[in-house]
């Protein structure tokens, strides 16, 4: 895997971490944020752009210390062997997690709104088969993957445009109209969304430009901050505040006011194109977690970790039929990890290094 050839751009780099961040989330989204701060949940959004941001850069500073290799590592060279099996162990379990909760909505999505007939278990076995095909090669793969599906699905948030003709803007005023305790508290809801850019721990020592990293994970963070913005703040004018709470996923509903002569239900079209955007979160998830597993064992290939990964995933549906309500449940355990290994790691981990360092330097003086 660290063949001097698996290198991505930054443009790669850039829509690698905005496209895992830009999953199933966005769709529920300005419903779960009106649920707990009305029409003043488009403030949440900004403050967690603001600490996603500050957390991308501390793993940014964090990886300067260890160019070459990824966060393991850098674990295994400051803590040890054990530890370093450890944390490839965690991560392994926490992306592996990740993908397991996008991968069973992503189906669920697909069943509710376009094949309603079909089991949920036929709708992973074939997406199971593109899924293999594109994470079994390298990370570079991936990276060309995410640049393709960000080009060809721009026009989806376009669209969302066209539904503000209907819109009351009103609807968004008075501005703090609860104060900041309903804001506060709905912070982690939001944060949800921008997990994942803690993959940068992995993509670093794959990166052409690494004096650009900083600057490539704040694009990256602000293209999601800008999608996120329109479409919420979009579904909160669209919608009444009692309204928009009725809805599962308004920011689908909200185009079912769009029609054309030749198209009746322009929200189907929408969302076919948008599991493309949903692939862009899962198929990373999926590639971390075969490349610990795969750097656990000492193996270069990952490929036959990840047809084990997608069997597993497949007689697990099988064994275990899913629902929205178990995969929601299992989303809100995975924001409870999120919140240490992509926030609170990162700051202890970038303490513990400065230290390290600081106390180095004195010996040597």
């Amino acid at each position: 895997m660290k063949n001097i050839n698996n290198k991505i751009t930054l443009r790669q780099f850039i829509l690698l971490i905005h496209g895992v961040q830009m999953g199933v989330g966005v769709l529920t989204l300005p419903r779960e944020l009106a649920e707990k701060a009305g029409t003043d949940g488009w403030m949440v959004i900004i403050i967690s752009w603001f600490l996603a941001t500050m957390a991308s850069l501390i793993i940014i500073q964090i990886m300067k210390k260890y160019p070459n290799g990824t966060i393991l590592d850098l674990l295994t060279h400051y803590f040890g062997k054990w530890i370093g099996r450890v944390a490839t162990i965690t991560f392994a379990l926490y992306f592996a997690l990740l993908a397991h909760v996008v991968f069973i909505r992503e189906a669920l999505f697909i069943q509710a709104w376009i094949l309603p007939r079909t089991e949920v278990y036929i709708l992973i076995l074939l997406l199971s088969i593109p899924s293999y095909q594109i994470a079994r090669k390298n990370i570079v793969i991936l990276g060309r993957y995410s640049e393709f599906v960000f080009f060809m699905t721009l026009w989806t948030f376009i669209i969302y445009l066209i539904p503000l003709k209907y819109a009351q803007w009103l609807h968004l005023l008075p501005v703090l109209k609860e104060g900041w305790v309903p804001i506060l508290t709905t912070l982690k809801t939001a944060i949800f969304s921008f997990i994942g850019f803690e993959i940068v721990f992995f993509l670093y020592p794959f990166l052409q430009k690494k004096e650009k990293a900083s600057m490539g994970v704040v694009i990256a963070n602000t293209l999601s901050l800008l999608a996120f913005l329109m479409i919420t703040i979009g579904a909160f004018a669209f919608y009444s505040p009692d309204e928009i709470t009725i809805y599962n996923e308004p920011a689908i509903e909200m185009l079912k006011v769009l029609e054309f002569k030749f198209i009746e239900r322009l929200e189907i079209v929408f969302f076919s194109f948008y599991l493309f955007v949903m692939s862009t979160t899962v198929l990373p998830f999926m590639f971390m977690t075969v490349f610990c597993t795969s750097q656990l064992v000492g193996k270069q290939d990952h490929s036959r970790h990840l047809a084990w990964f997608l069997l597993i995933e497949f007689a697990f549906v099988v064994l275990f039929p899913p629902n929205f309500d178990r995969n929601t449940f299992l989303q809100q355990v995975i924001e409870q990890v999120g919140m240490i290994l992509a926030f609170a790691f990162p700051l202890c981990l970038w303490g513990y290094v400065w230290v390290h360092g600081l106390l180095k330097r004195r010996t040597i003086k």
